[in-house]
């Protein structure tokens, strides 16, 4: 592989593994070793994948609390013609991470960018939940403040994608407890250390999530993957729905017995309850057309 040469350097945007070092690819490799420079979330953390691969290049520092001098600083040097590979410390760069910043930047300044692809958490977290993927929200880290946290997953509740999170051990079981207020005991699916030795994924409800981590306290970094919300109205407003449909056909001729159970089938609700319902709206006196339950 070549690098592009021109009177500007290039961004190479690199993804890294999130584990497991025999992830790293060949194109990968041999970016790292061609560019002029890297721009490393931690060096210390990209360091030791450069001991491994037996590359030496020159680290310039890039996280969140940098960002705007480092940034400036790396952006001159690809203006001036050097090409930069910019790293997180496991995955790919701007995926919940202060990489997106730069990427931005060289974008202002009509820097070419180019992506060499690899592991990244949330869509292996994903295709290994068996939850359905064809469309789905990626939501990273939720707020470490109360009140903004819980503000995010009251408007998720509705959400009908499903949903990828990034959690830290220290924080999960809260947020367990959290997502279990705002949207009830759904299905989810938890992955911790990917690629890694100690990898595991579970998939359960909500609850049961929590009783686990209770008896076994979170070690590693989570990938959280929650189905979203059903498409199927709440119950309340499905029997609404039905008792009023009922009640259309009842003034059009029709007896209670097969308005309701008309008025079952198109809205799904159960025959004797929105049967019983009906009664109750009888006037005073009035019988029911049966004594026997509908079934």
């Amino acid at each position: 592989m070549s690098i592009e040469c021109g009177d500007r350097g290039t961004l190479y945007i690199v993804a890294t593994p999130i584990g497991n070092l025999g992830d790293i690819s060949a194109r990968m490799e041999q970016t790292l070793r061609d560019v002029d420079f890297i721009a490393a979330e931690d060096t210390r953390v990209t360091r030791k994948m450069l001991e491994r691969l037996d590359i030496k290049k020159p680290l310039v520092s890039y996280y969140e609390h940098n960002s705007r001098e480092s940034g400036e600083k790396i952006l001159g040097r690809v203006i001036s013609g050097e090409n930069c590979a910019l790293v997180t410390d496991a995955g790919t760069p701007g995926i919940s991470d202060p990489g997106e910043g730069l990427v931005r930047l060289c974008i202002g300044a009509g820097i070419p960018i180019l992506i060499i692809p690899g592991p990244c958490a949330a869509v292996s977290a994903l295709t290994l939940s068996g939850l359905p993927a064809g469309r789905f929200t990626f939501e990273g880290f939720l707020s470490t403040a109360r009140k903004s946290r819980s503000r995010r997953l009251t408007e998720l509740k509705a959400e009908k994608r499903t949903m990828v999170f990034y959690e830290a051990p220290h924080k999960l079981m809260r947020t367990l407890n959290d997502m279990l207020a705002a949207f009830g005991d759904r299905n989810i699916s938890i992955s911790r250390e990917l690629t890694k030795v100690f990898e595991e994924t579970i998939r359960c409800k909500l609850s049961e999530a929590i009783t686990h981590f209770e008896l076994t306290p979170p070690r590693g970094e989570f990938t959280l993957v929650i189905e979203g919300a059903d498409d199927a109205p709440p119950a309340e407003q499905t029997l609404d729905e039905a008792i009023s449909a009922a009640e259309s056909y009842i003034q059009g001729g029709m007896s209670v017995k097969d308005a309701v159970k008309k008025a079952s089938d198109e809205f799904g609700a159960p025959k004797n309850t929105l049967y019983n319902s009906m009664i109750k709206q009888q006037p005073d006196g009035a019988s029911a057309p049966s004594g026997r339950s509908i079934k």
